[in-house]
């Protein structure tokens, strides 16, 4: 088979990237999907329990003074969630998701079976009436999830991806997409040394779940590359497998693709995770806040200057967003850019900030990016652009490191509580931060940012903090 090589294309043929490709964005027909499916899952659990309680009266239908229906609903909302009863293949496909809620519902039936024997109740528990329960929630939820697969077919005719085909120096081979784009029309190049053209391709390829690039054969493996910073689906379209990694084969339409990315997390597991970072942020702020007053008021008396000091940064996608810290360095020796790591005895420190960092103290602002969702409670530490190890800038030692961000930044990480903080004087310095950020990455689960933030505890003054 020949490579993939089609000529050059006409770029009056090729629009610009268009203006309101995230007004008609699928993500947000996704997100009303899920919540359509939800509540009708929710409804049809309460006609159940109704039509059974019309038959057998409520009083067989409760624990104690409780009824079973407060029981059942979160239960089968966890179970059914973890089936993929929410999942992007359930919301496209109807016998996926019809079996996947049958699954869920069979082992919320067991499962409350389990509760009734471990509690010594389940004699006072009308089966007649929990037969009921089940058989016409079942029927509801299908009939419920039948009426949402015909309105994703009449609505969005049955597309819930959206799929955006970049073309770089090359024809459309024949890839039938809602969105295409000539790279070159749009400023696009795989130059994985210039961070700003980075952050453009990452907020031009945001609002899209699936990402694919026809290019020549020889600039496959700088765009594969690229594609790895990207937080969605990502492939190439080719002609023959080439001398890079690839994690499957796909298509669009007749052309084979190779997927080089899968993105980050499910919708569902950012929720979790946003959740997880709310209910972790807004607390502490609250308890913490007359500290940080305090420490503010030292700051303010130690040295001239603000408070806070505020550093561009590399955030989720490539993007760049300002990290709030309490200023520990005199102002007029402050470090903006981020290109000198600091020292053991950094001369630049201030009285209050030598203790502010040796107590991690002088990063609670960051609670503030978590709340307004630049950062996470746990993910990869930001770094600033000019950051270096051994005079190299960090994406010159491995262009890995932009794989990195695919996850927004945390104020804490894999890499700090296996004590890899502090200055990066040599490369491995960096290479053993890099390894754990992107180890972190291809296994998250929320149950690993419990743990890491219960280790953060353990290493808050580390005599690498300075």
């Amino acid at each position: 088979m020949n490579d993939f090589n089609p000529p050059v294309p006409d770029p009056a043929q090729v629009a610009v990237i268009p203006s309101d490709a995230a007004e008609h964005s699928r993500k947000t027909a996704r997100m009303a999907l899920v919540a359509r499916l939800v509540l009708g899952d929710l409804l049809a659990l309460f006609i159940g329990f109704s039509l059974a309680e019309a038959v057998r009266g409520d009083i067989w239908l409760k624990l104690g003074d409780v009824s079973l229906l407060y029981i059942v609903l979160p239960l089968f909302l966890v179970l059914a969630t973890n089936a993929g009863a929410y999942s992007l293949p359930a919301q496209s496909r109807y016998a996926e998701s019809a079996r996947n809620v049958i699954g869920a519902l069979g082992q919320t039936l067991l499962a409350l079976f389990g509760i009734l024997f471990a509690v010594q109740q389940g004699e006072d528990i009308s089966r007649v009436g929990m037969g009921v329960v089940f058989l016409v929630s079942l029927a509801a939820m299908l009939f419920f999830r039948l009426l949402n697969a015909f309105w994703v077919r009449r609505a969005l005719g049955g597309v819930l991806v959206d799929e955006l085909v970049i073309l770089d120096g090359v024809a459309n081979p024949g890839a039938e997409a809602r969105f295409m784009i000539d790279a070159r029309k749009n400023g696009l190049e795989p130059d994985l040394n210039n961070p700003a053209m980075l952050e453009r391709f990452s907020r031009i390829c945001d609002c899209y779940d699936r990402v694919l690039v026809a290019c020549p054969a020889e600039r496959q493996g700088v765009w594969a590359t690229l594609l790895r910073t990207v937080d969605a689906e990502a492939e190439l379209i080719v002609g023959q497998q080439q001398n890079f990694k690839v994690i499957g084969l796909s298509s669009i339409g007749d052309l084979r693709t190779l997927v080089v990315s899968r993105g980050s997390l499910t919708l569902i597991d950012r929720i979790k995770k946003r959740l997880f970072d709310l209910a972790i942020a807004v607390p502490a702020l609250l308890f913490l806040g007359p500290l940080m007053i305090a420490v503010a008021i030292a700051i303010k008396l130690d040295s001239r200057g603000p408070v806070l000091f505020r550093q561009p940064r590399v955030g989720r996608n490539n993007v760049i967003f300002e990290i709030l810290k309490f200023r520990s360095m005199r102002q007029e020796l402050g470090d903006r850019d981020g290109t000198r790591s600091t020292g053991r005895d950094d001369d630049r420190i201030s009285r209050v900030g030598r203790f502010i960092r040796r107590t991690s103290i002088d990063e609670l602002p960051q609670l503030l990016n978590v709340i307004k969702g630049d950062m996470s409670i746990v993910g990869p530490r930001p770094h600033a652009l000019g950051s270096t190890a051994e005079n190299r800038l960090f994406w010159e030692i491995s262009h890995r490191y932009w794989e990195r961000h695919l996850l927004k930044p945390g104020i804490t990480g894999l890499a700090q509580v296996r004590g890899f903080r502090g200055a990066t004087e040599k490369t491995s310095d960096f290479t053993d931060r890099l390894t754990s950020d992107l180890e972190y990455l291809s296994g998250w689960r929320l149950w690993r940012d419990v743990a890491i933030l219960a280790a953060t505890l353990k290493v808050l003054v580390h005599p690498n903090a300075y």
